[in-house]
């Protein structure tokens, strides 16, 4: 029980600084929690839960989800990508940050007017982030999870773009057809074995469709990329996300389907996109 010393200390100070003392005091103690369950960063997982959490009971409710592994995003219920809030619902595929290389070099391409698809789009973060950097495309993206299409349809709706849910392209529109500028894939990669070796929270959490490329983590890639021509209009672009290991396999892909590829890098993401085109397509716009 507070003395009377004590009371009168705390008569005397400002409500605001009360406040803000109350406020550091729980973004130590959350910190040390999360950081005792093994968050890597700690302090900033801490300082977003606060500033999202309604209530104090609102607060503990998503401290004890991350403590149980749920992926952060999920628990906000947004993931920032490109300099957006993106929606992400539970039990759907978080977008990861070296993912933005794909919109950095699709807006090399895109032009008002293009007809463009998010390919196993997840919460459709690529389709969004490229419909903010080049207004006015004709956007598309599919999946083949329910609930990634419900969640990109949150996400691409408010762009002006159109949803759809089936397996690859079978899930477009017949009209598409030769008609694709700008075709963007991030397919899953992952090796069936490594799937075991992933962070729990991916493994737990987001869904295994979304993560397991087969025996060689090129199963889902193979088959985008060997009808990708059927789709792609002259001139058109196809980049894929895949990983460095993987690049040189995955260009081979575009060699077998008729297309010529390159791997592009990007350091500061750690990220590794094979871009192709048809022999007879120039690459303006590609620095």
């Amino acid at each position: 029980m507070p003395t009377t010393l004590g009371r009168r200390r705390a008569a005397c100070e400002p409500p605001n600084l009360l406040a803000n003392i109350a406020a550091l005091t729980t973004h130590i103690s959350l910190t040390a929690r999360l950081r005792a369950a093994g968050s890597v960063f700690a302090e900033e997982e801490a300082a977003l839960l606060l500033a999202e959490a309604g209530s104090p009971a609102e607060l503990e409710r998503m401290a004890e989800q991350r403590i149980a592994g749920l992926p952060l995003e999920q628990i906000l219920g947004w993931a920032g990508f490109r300099g957006l809030r993106i929606a992400v619902f539970p039990g759907v595929f978080v977008p990861r940050r070296r993912t933005e290389y794909l919109v950095e070099l699709g807006a090399r391409f895109a032009r008002p007017g293009s007809a463009v698809v998010d390919l196993c789009c997840g919460t459709g973060a690529v389709g969004t982030a490229l419909a903010a950097e080049v207004p006015g495309i004709e956007l598309h993206a599919a999946d083949i999870d329910p609930a990634a299409v419900r969640c990109a349809r949150r996400n691409i709706g408010a762009a002006g773009g159109q949803v759809h849910e089936g397996d690859l392209y079978a899930a477009l529109p017949p009209a598409l057809r030769r008609r694709v500028d700008v075709l963007l894939v991030n397919a899953p990669y992952v090796p069936s074995d490594d799937i075991g070796t992933m962070p729990q929270e991916a493994r737990l959490h987001e869904p295994l469709v979304a993560l397991d490329g087969g025996s060689d983590g090129l199963a889902v890639q193979r088959r985008t990329v060997a009808e990708a021509p059927l789709w792609l209009a002259p001139g058109g672009r196809l980049l894929i996300e895949t990983s460095v290991r993987q690049a040189p396999l995955t260009a081979a892909l575009f060699g077998a389907a008729g297309l010529q590829s390159e791997v592009l890098r990007s350091e500061e993401l750690d990220a590794t996109v094979v871009l192709g085109f048809r022999p007879e397509s120039t690459v303006e716009g590609h620095n």
